[in-house]
């Protein structure tokens, strides 16, 4: 199971290839973590170029470089990760995914093919492509140095507040970003929280069943947190932190991107704003005195709607 020795392994072999994103104080005893700022817009940046550097330390990154499959974001991180590291770059995602982020793909310099309707589909063609040209499969969330890689933003929570913070609220797709946490925050008696939203609720179905289920995805989230399926990893460490899952529905998730707007002038995407959404629909109720990080942890999304 990832640990924090583990995380602090990632944070070494990353260095400063990605950024160290800001904190914003937010209100009495709240913050943002304005992960929506890191490089290619998301948080998966850390974990796809850990993925990526620790492969070619191990020898076994081919020179046919990397696949990924995504419903975006993944894809951007893959993208802009080899890039930077000069390796080869082909991202497999579902035709339904937002424009603004495959004309990004491409301009980060990757090779982009749309099929499927949702990221599952995408992510079978990519496994496909990954066995017959032998390129290295970078999976967007079920892999021991993505987790890793993610959970490097804990990391850096830990150091920019020094005063201590009680509890980290983690929007979820497949579980990648909130297993980070986990991993990095757990020897700190944090306690992590997941949102999702109601229409693809991947690990709250797993966690419900006693190991990961398929579910059905949709709704104005499912670009980024539409996995069908949550990951091992995100399964048996949020199972074994016995941490609290919680879901939100479309309407709060679109007031909360808006609030986030109109409050504080941040654009994130819908399923960044999960997980304020939490938080203003009422989902989660801090306790007197309690103190609350959001993580916003995406960017890459239209803005014209928030005008």
């Amino acid at each position: 199971m990832i640990d924090i020795g583990d995380v602090r392994a990632a944070a070494r072999r990353i260095g400063d290839r990605v950024r160290h994103t800001p904190v914003m104080r937010a209100g009495p005893g709240l913050w943002f973590k304005l992960e929506h700022t890191q490089h290619a817009g998301s948080f998966k940046t850390r974990g796809m170029v850990n993925q990526i550097v620790a492969a070619a330390t191990r020898g076994v990154l081919p020179s046919a470089g990397i696949v990924a499959a995504s419903g975006g974001n993944a894809g951007l991180a893959a993208a802009y990760a080899a890039r930077e590291l000069g390796v080869p770059a082909e991202v497999y995602v579902p035709s339904t995914a937002p424009t603004v982020k495959v004309n990004k793909l491409r301009k980060l310099g990757a090779s982009v093919v749309q099929t499927g309707n949702e990221y599952a589909e995408a992510y079978a063609a990519a496994v496909e492509w990954a066995q017959a040209s032998g390129a290295y499969f970078c999976h967007a969330y079920d892999d021991e140095d993505m987790v890793a890689g993610n959970g490097t933003l804990g990391l850096e929570l830990l150091d920019q507040l020094p005063g201590g913070f009680d509890t980290v609220l983690v929007a979820v797709g497949g579980g990648g970003l909130i297993a980070g946490m986990i991993a990095a925050l757990r020897p700190s008696d944090v306690s992590v929280v997941s949102v999702e939203p109601t229409t693809s609720a991947a690990l709250h179905a797993a966690l419900e069943a006693g190991g990961p289920v398929d579910v059905p995805v949709s709704g104005v989230a499912a670009d980024s947190l539409g996995a069908r399926r949550a990951g091992d990893i995100a399964f048996a460490l949020a199972r074994d932190a016995a941490i609290r899952s919680l879901l939100v529905d479309d309407k709060a998730i679109v007031d909360a991107r808006r609030r986030l707007w109109d409050d504080y002038r941040l654009v994130v995407e819908h399923g960044t704003a999960a997980a304020y959404a939490a938080l203003t629909s009422g989902a989660y109720m801090p306790a007197p005195g309690e103190r609350v990080v959001v993580l916003l942890c995406g960017a890459n999304t239209d803005p014209s709607d928030l005008a």
